[in-house]
């Protein structure tokens, strides 16, 4: 069953030189229990689709088209309003980026936990409190501990408390941005395994956004790889990982090591990220491309299914697919 449906989402900031392209044009959908890692450069639009998908925006940032359309209901055509009551928390929750320092250092966590519960949802306070000591237990944290103020908290458990709180209404769909920043590694996998015991349990849809592609390959049913606000590839993370087919994906491939295969150089992409508010023309990634012949730099290549549940935007996939076999 689909939970999320995104279709031709562009949300552009407004910006004294020009707007800057952040999300253009992105279509995908979850399925309930499914994970969707997003993957790519810093800049290169991940945590603005996360605000958008919340409608959590600055006042220079508009939604110029599409739909992000979740239980029936279209949330761009929504009164902001309306999605602060009425979709926030209970149909879809974000774990921020920088999560270890999104608590109030004033108020107890529990309170805080709590207060959520309430604002979103007609309960009385000894019922909230009583869920929030359920929730705390779920992910792992004493609910006893929830009387302590944040800075009590270690990094990890505050990262724990802020999925508990995520999951207070219950949501169809949970953002988790970065989740595991400035984490040690043993946290990282205590985190990991508790996204996928959460998502199972409240049949939730998650979109995980992340520059590790070792975590989304770990974490993610389907992979989509971000490049100047677009994907540039997108499928089941199996084959995304096993069979590349652009050279974005191969340039950020190339930089992670792997242990299974024999010791070779690690590789980079060169170049910088373009500027999203004057990109290139044509495919955003000519730039750095080393595949780039003069199509790359004057049309612009879609987004095409090269296999069932496997798109690639990129004019010379198929030259890429063929080079990349005779080498294996």
């Amino acid at each position: 069953m689909t939970v999320l449906s995104v279709q031709n989402l562009k949300m552009y900031y407004k910006t004294s030189a020009g707007e800057v392209k952040a999300v253009d044009g992105l279509n995908f959908d979850i399925g309930e229990r499914e994970v969707l890692g997003i993957a790519g450069e810093s800049g290169c639009g991940k945590s603005s689709l996360a605000s958008t998908l919340l409608k959590l925006l600055p006042s220079n940032a508009e939604i110029k088209e599409g739909k992000i359309i979740v239980e029936d209901a279209d949330l761009v055509s929504m009164k902001d309003s309306d999605v602060r009551r009425n979709v926030r928390w209970t149909r879809i929750a974000l774990v921020p980026q920088g999560a270890m320092n999104a608590l109030n250092p004033v108020f107890r966590v529990g309170d805080q936990i709590a207060e959520a519960i309430m604002a979103h949802s007609n309960v009385s306070k000894a019922d909230a409190r009583a869920k929030t000591e359920t929730l705390l237990k779920l992910v792992g944290i004493d609910p006893a501990r929830g009387r302590h103020y944040p800075h009590e908290f270690s990094g990890g458990m505050k990262q724990r408390a802020m999925i508990a709180m995520s999951l207070a209404l219950n949501p169809k769909i949970l953002i988790a941005d970065e989740p595991t920043t400035a984490l040690d590694v043993i946290v990282q996998a205590g985190i990991i395994r508790l996204l996928l015991s959460v998502k199972d349990e409240f049949q939730t849809g998650v979109i995980l956004i992340s520059h590790d592609l070792a975590l989304v390959a770990q974490m993610s049913d389907k992979t989509a790889i971000m490049y100047a606000g677009k994907f540039v590839e997108y499928g089941a993370s199996k084959e995304v990982y096993k069979n590349p087919l652009h050279p974005y994906t191969l340039g950020l491939l190339g930089a992670f090591a792997d242990i299974r295969k024999p010791k070779e150089a690690l590789t980079s992409v060169p170049g910088s990220p373009p500027d999203l508010i004057d990109p290139p023309s044509g495919c955003r990634f000519n730039p750095r491309c080393p595949y780039a012949e003069e199509v790359c730099r004057t049309d612009e290549p879609p987004l095409v299914e090269a296999f069932p549940g496997h798109s690639v935007a990129c004019h010379f996939w198929k030259e890429i697919r063929a080079q990349r076999s005779q080498k294996t």
